[in-house]
């Protein structure tokens, strides 16, 4: 149970707590704006997340196999 609740001790777990309540916020009180702006949201984290995974990781590419 302390390994559950020491993850709220970190300032990344504090960012994940703060942001699911902007995002719960918003669902709840800006549903349409919410809805309309989702497909937006995801190609932006999907964007960010794929130039992100490419500056990290063993391999960059075609580096070969070792």
């Amino acid at each position: 149970m302390n390994a559950t609740l020491s993850v709220f001790h970190t300032k990344s777990g504090f960012v994940v707590c703060l942001l699911t309540a902007l995002g719960g916020y918003l669902l709840w009180t800006r549903t349409g704006r919410t809805l309309v702006a989702l497909p937006h949201l995801l190609l932006l984290a999907r964007s960010l997340m794929h130039f992100v995974g490419h500056h990290r990781g063993p391999k960059h590419h075609g580096e070969a196999d070792r």
